[in-house]
């Protein structure tokens, strides 16, 4: 009995020391915190870096960022250093293979190593996330070719697990940044892994973590931002319909951080999202500006630090070092959340300026940013200085806030302060403010007064900030997407891709079907002789719809083609597009439908189709810009050919005969059909040629690139995709290249 009572004392013992240890280390293990010193009092900054894309085949990237980002991130001295995804390529030279390649990683690992001795940062702040082109063939996590859980920062300092918390604390405030992967569980190889794949599991864990200080007494001096790879218009809701909008929204972040569009698209990839959305928003498919709708749900008559936080978050896509060589910096003064994108295409920069106050009236928050000023006798200290954080590597001797007036029509400069360092910056950046009368910038318009700040070192050098404009009040800025930025950033791709499925096939089966049932119809009732359309006296409308229709009828006379074309749609619904490896090419083959991937794993088991909706950018276009427009231009040569037929017969002179009522018929035809003729030329019929060959080179480049992708034999593994539409094309143009030869000869 003795014995039990010491065996449970030192039982006893083991758990509190256990428990002591995990609380010591940040509260729960993998989560740690950070007391930010040696800094400005009142502002924290940590640096962004995302789409390295490492490459055995250009070496210049990785050069690019050993020379410049080691001397820049020692001359910024972040509290974090988060890289945001797709660390390496992981593509052949021309593209198209798409699987991991250890010596990308190699290369990766030792460039790290170096940017950290070079830097001179702890390596414990650096934080890099995988991206899609990490994942592209791992279909184990963990496994022979997860090069990321050998060679990352995260690997190699032992953070395991999908999601990684640091807090960094000061003065009180507390500044939660939670880091998550959210790329496929399975890898597939490219281009059908293109969205992240957040799973229940994993957004549970990331409503956690977000969490972790709500049971604080002054969950208000909390700023919480997120960061990741994909951007929400390029994530999927998980099995049980969530998403990481409702995650984000549920806690008020300040900013979601993120890659994977890279500035090709634009640099305007910034989204503001709000909660108050109606069932029949159509916010779930798509969003037409960088904000949308009305501020709602704005209490500001409400100042109370109890008050429930605002349901809203920016969305900051950054551009990519792959081509644009990006870094930003993203700064806290106060709560108050300023970012500043730098170009390192040029070179070195000597001086960096990010002012922190006022903030820019472009990426302010909605809602919560005119409660602010509302309320501001309780933050007036927040608004009574312009200030900025000044890096460089040479001496500082002037800083200079200008601001500027547009109301007039053109900047007209109304205050010119110099700035002084604040004392107390220690060793890690310099802050500098000037005093001014806020209120005398308060106005309606939030983009009439704009911002900029001027840095001279000891060599007479000038540094300017970006003009940006502000808003005192909280008025927000609204910015218009261009059409590229809108496609990739304000469409919600997860969400469209089955809505525009089952809008396109049920559209092409109606081309064949509905043109079809009415020939048969006319047939019946004998009518199957007077289809051809007469265009006198009609309006436009009538005029397009009434050629549409008769050039589709044509069609369905050529019974043979029309047959395959329809066989082929229920072959695309039904069947698989083509067999092919996912992973590498010594695994078993998948096989690929419009609903995605059906794949046996290295256990044996049946994943039933992943990669939805990733399958979109081979289905879409496939649908839209090969089968489409086949059907199009087969009809369309179709009824060129019945064209020309008429013509040809109202040329030919014949008196009455036993043709003379279908010559007759088609002399009324003819005059509207000389144009599709061209005269004697049949110049339309080479305009019509010119398309088939614009398809078959579409056609061809895609299905080239699906067999370099997926290891695969277009002969033996896709024969239906890869050989139908240039079958097809290529008997039609030979169906309809001759024209009554006598009469064309007459």
């Amino acid at each position: 009995m003795v014995l039990e009572r010491r065996w449970a004392l030192l039982l006893l013992l083991f758990l509190s020391s256990s428990l002591a240890v995990a609380e010591s280390s940040g509260r729960i293990p993998g989560r740690v915190a950070v007391d930010v010193k040696e800094g400005p009092a009142s502002v924290v900054w940590v640096v962004q870096l995302s789409d390295l894309h490492f490459s055995i085949f250009h070496p210049e990237r990785a050069l690019d960022f050993k020379r410049l980002i080691g001397r820049a991130l020692s001359m910024i001295n972040p509290s974090l250093v988060l890289i945001t995804g797709d660390l390496t390529d992981g593509k052949s030279k021309d593209l198209l293979i798409m699987k991991q390649d250890e010596a990308e990683w190699i290369e990766y690992r030792d460039v790290m190593t170096d940017i950290i001795k070079r830097s001179g940062l702890d390596e414990k702040i650096f934080y890099d996330l995988r991206g899609n082109h990490d994942s592209f063939a791992v279909p184990v996590p963990g496994g022979t070719n997860d090069f990321y859980q050998e060679y990352s920062v995260n690997a190699m300092l032992g953070r395991k697990g999908n999601v990684q918390s640091v807090t960094l604390e000061q003065n009180g405030r507390k500044h939660l940044f939670v880091g998550f992967d959210s790329t496929m569980e399975i890898g597939i190889r490219g281009p059908t892994n293109l969205f992240g794949h957040p799973t229940d599991q994993l957004l549970a864990d990331i409503d956690r973590e977000l969490s972790q200080w709500d049971d604080e007494i002054t969950q208000s001096s909390v700023t919480k931002i997120s960061f990741g790879h994909f951007p929400l218009s390029f994530s999927t809701v998980s099995e049980s319909g969530k998403s990481l909008k409702d995650v984000f929204l549920r806690h008020s972040l300040s900013a979601y951080l993120c890659g994977h569009l890279h500035t090709r698209f634009g640099y305007n990839l910034k989204r503001h999202h709000q909660s108050g959305d109606s069932f029949l928003s159509s916010s779930k498919y798509y969003q037409l500006n960088m904000h949308q709708g009305s501020p709602n749900n704005l209490d500001v008559a409400n100042c109370s630090d109890q008050v429930e936080p605002t349901k809203e978050f920016w969305e900051w896509e950054m551009g990519d070092w792959r081509k644009s060589r990006t870094l930003r910096i993203l700064a806290i003064d106060s709560g108050h959340v300023s970012f500043a994108d730098i170009n390192f295409k040029s070179g070195t920069k000597e001086t960096i300026i990010l002012p922190t106050f006022p903030l820019d009236s472009r990426h302010m928050q909605r809602i919560s940013s005119p409660r602010d000023y509302q309320c501001q006798p309780t933050k007036t200290s927040c608004y009574e200085t312009v200030r900025a954080l000044i890096f460089s590597s040479t001496e500082i001797t002037s800083v200079t806030a200008k601001v500027y007036d547009s109301k007039p029509g053109s900047l007209h400069l109304v205050l010119d302060s110099p700035m002084k360092k604040l004392e107390g910056n220690g060793t890690r950046g310099d802050i500098y403010s000037v005093p001014w009368n806020w209120r005398a910038f308060v106005d309606a318009l939030p983009d009439r007064y704009w911002l900029q700040v001027e840095a001279i070192d000891i060599t007479g050098r000038s540094t300017f900030s970006e003009l940006r404009p502000f808003s005192i009040n909280g008025i927000t800025t609204s910015v218009s997407w261009k059409w590229k930025e809108f496609l990739v950033m304000g469409c919600q791709w997860a969400s469209i891709y089955h809505p525009i499925l089952w809008s396109v096939l049920p559209f092409l089966f109606s081309l064949l079907l509905i043109p079809q049932a009415f020939f048969i119809f006319s047939k019946k009732h004998n009518m199957h002789k007077s289809l051809s359309p007469s265009f006198a006296g009609r309006n436009v409308v009538e005029l397009l719809i009434g050629g549409a229709f008769w050039i589709l009828i044509e069609l369905s006379r050529m019974t043979l083609i029309w047959s395959g074309i329809l066989l082929y749609l229920l072959y695309l619904t039904f069947l698989p597009w083509f067999f092919g490896h996912v992973f590498s090419e010594h695994d078993n083959m998948a096989y690929m439908t419009h609903k995605g991937w059906v794949v046996k794993s290295s256990d044996k088991r049946e994943h039933l189709y992943l990669g939805v909706p990733d399958v979109m950018v081979v289905v879409l276009p496939h649908l839209c810009f090969v089968v489409l427009p086949t059907v199009l231009v087969i009809a369309s040569m179709a009824a060129e050919k019945a064209a020309c037929r008429s013509y040809y017969l109202s040329l030919s002179g014949k008196k009455k005969d036993d043709n003379f009522e279908e010559t007759r018929r088609h002399s009324k035809f003819a005059s509207s059909c000389s144009i599709l003729c061209f005269w004697r030329k049949r110049g339309m019929r080479k305009l019509l040629l010119l398309a088939c060959l614009m398809i078959l080179w579409k056609h061809w480049k895609s299905c080239r690139a699906l067999v370099k992708a997926y290891d695969m034999n277009p002969f033996l593994h896709s024969p239906m995709y890869c050989f139908f539409v240039p079958v097809v094309l290529i008997y039609s143009i030979y169906r309809t290249s001759t024209v009554y030869t006598k009469s064309m000869s007459s």
